[in-house]
């Protein structure tokens, strides 16, 4: 644990405490009474009640759209079913504000809803709901179906053989075993949900705001930071208290499950009800994921002459159209995000994989704790991370505000948690009883770890490298403030287009954000043949 624990301490906690000690100080006394001022506030009170619900309405909605997914993933072997999981996980990694302006298109004014039966849903919860499932899809599919993958059917055919009917079996038997991982999906999506800031700000319009556009609003528009801190420890406090229930639940479900090579719980769809069901997900996947991808390839190639690669001509010069946004090209944003991932991918598989390693023991409350407080960084707002970062780690021995480290391990505050999560119930399903075996047997610990566990543990190792990967690659709450001019990301390169007026800036906005879903589709494409590659090594 002692990695870990001072890796979130020095660049995490340590920043967000500074900040929040900024704004509710007042010439050198603490001002603990404008907690209770600005919670009393009838505005911010609506604030913290549509948070908590429409976060709570999304993961419900997102559970009853994609478990389907996640079974048919699971267990059934179809065409284009490695194509097809890369493609669910590519708006995972989209830049919120591209995002929210695809679904803006789709169903705003002049949007294909509007076109085709006069109706609008922009403005309403109904839009902000759905973009919100089309983010945390492949939460549920990948965290769900990779332990779905690995359990061992024959179960369930006993419990049938016994006379339970099919539905029976699958809760007596399957969802017991899935639950850990059923939980960790539902706190991912709900994280996700409760802090979402750029698709609420784009669809939900000034109507609707959570927690963390409050911050922001309150932050960089209002500049009132005591009001800003406040709401930054609700936050904290209600992540915090979330977590804490989960792992108590997390716990009393634990046992030892019998794992087995993927391959062998993957079949073709067999009789009209599973193809019905494959269908279904098929159309589900075309319509909430494709469509909205669809919309941003289309206006990318959409010039003011036609159809036409301009746009992309125009990322390869700096100052394209008279533009002065980019002291580099913007096509060098792609490099700069590749590598940025890639170092915080193994930033995060190491730090997280300790982490997950430790949380495996269960030695104590000070560990079970230590497992709710790594999630943190997924519900503590961006903003205040990115600005603890320039306010905190400007002086030696720790100046790194000119050093490129800075954009990786803020993307690596974000990767850790779906490491640990990914990695936790897989981990914890593996026997005792076999690193047990091993140790009687004279190996060490270390060897016992590399013998048993890790052969069981890789396919869920390759999972939170993609997770983590595709995390790093879309990370913009914190970026946006640390990445230099010189060495932009994607995502703060698209903020910075589409932050400009003008339609060459737009295009270019659309012809990046292409650019970083293919990126994304390749990356998860080649991480999912190296599974299929490796499955048989268990």
């Amino acid at each position: 644990m002692a990695v870990p624990v001072a890796f979130f301490a020095l660049f995490f906690a340590y920043p967000v405490a500074a900040i929040v000690g900024r704004g509710l100080k007042a010439e050198g006394d603490w001002q603990f009474g404008r907690i209770g001022e600005v919670l009393s506030r009838p505005d911010i009170l609506d604030v913290l009640w549509f948070t908590t619900w429409q976060a709570l309405a999304s993961t419900a909605l997102t559970l009853l759209i994609a478990l389907p997914g996640a079974y048919v993933f699971a267990r059934f072997d179809f065409p284009g079913k490695q194509v097809l999981r890369a493609v669910v996980t590519v708006p995972f990694v989209l830049p919120t504000v591209v995002v929210g302006t695809a679904f803006l298109a789709l169903l705003g004014r002049g949007g294909l809803l509007d076109e085709l039966w006069g109706v609008r849903l922009d403005t309403t919860v109904w839009a902000i709901l759905l973009a919100h499932v089309f983010f945390n899809y492949a939460v549920v599919v990948r965290t769900v179906g990779g332990l779905w993958s690995q359990l061992d059917p024959r179960q369930e055919e006993a419990a049938r053989v016994l006379g339970a009917g099919r539905l029976a079996a699958f809760r007596r038997v399957t969802l017991p075993a899935l639950a850990p991982a059923v939980a960790a999906a539902a706190l991912m999506v709900f994280l996700f949900t409760f802090t979402s800031f750029g698709v609420v700000q784009i669809l939900g319009g000034p109507a609707y705001s959570t927690l963390e556009v409050e911050i922001y609003r309150q932050t960089a528009q209002l500049l009132d930071l005591p009001t800003a801190a406040v709401l930054t420890l609700v936050q904290f406090a209600a992540v915090g208290a979330i977590l804490a229930v989960h792992a108590a639940t997390v716990r009393r479900r634990e046992r030892a499950l019998k794992l087995v090579d993927p391959a062998q719980t993957s079949r073709r769809p067999r009789g009209a009800g599973q193809w019905a069901l494959l269908g279904g997900v098929l159309l589900t996947a075309l319509l909430l994921i494709l469509l909205p991808l669809g919309v941003l390839v289309e206006r990318s190639f959409d010039g003011p002459g036609g159809y036409g690669i301009g746009y992309y001509e125009a990322l390869q010069s700096v100052g394209a159209g008279g533009s002065s946004t980019f002291l580099v090209p913007p096509l060098e944003a792609v490099g700069n995000s590749l590598r940025y991932a890639l170092v915080a991918t193994l930033i995060a598989l190491v730090i997280g994989g300790l982490a997950a390693a430790a949380l495996t023991r269960r030695a104590g409350r000070l560990v079970r704790g230590f497992d709710a407080l790594l999630m943190l960084p997924l519900g503590v707002s961006a903003v205040t991370v990115g600005f603890g970062f320039l306010i905190t780690l400007d002086k030696p021995p720790l100046d790194l505000r000119t050093s490129w480290i800075l954009v990786p391990l803020a993307q690596a505050l974000v990767g850790v948690p779906f490491v640990v999560r990914t990695m936790l119930p897989v981990l914890r399903a593996v026997d005792d009883r076999l690193r047990e075996a091993a140790a009687v047997l004279g190996a060490s610990p270390l060897r016992a770890w590399r013998e048993v566990d890790l052969p069981l543990v890789r396919r869920a190792v390759l999972v939170a490298a993609g997770f983590a990967f595709a995390v790093s690659l879309g990370e913009f709450g914190a970026t946006v403030f640390i990445a230099r001019p010189d060495n932009p990301t994607l995502p703060v390169a698209v903020a910075r287009l589409l932050g400009r007026s003008g339609e060459l800036n737009y295009g270019q906005a659309m012809a990046l954000s292409t650019i970083l879903m293919l990126v994304c589709a390749v990356s998860l494409l080649l991480l999912e043949r190296i599974r299929t590659d490796r499955s048989g090594e268990f």
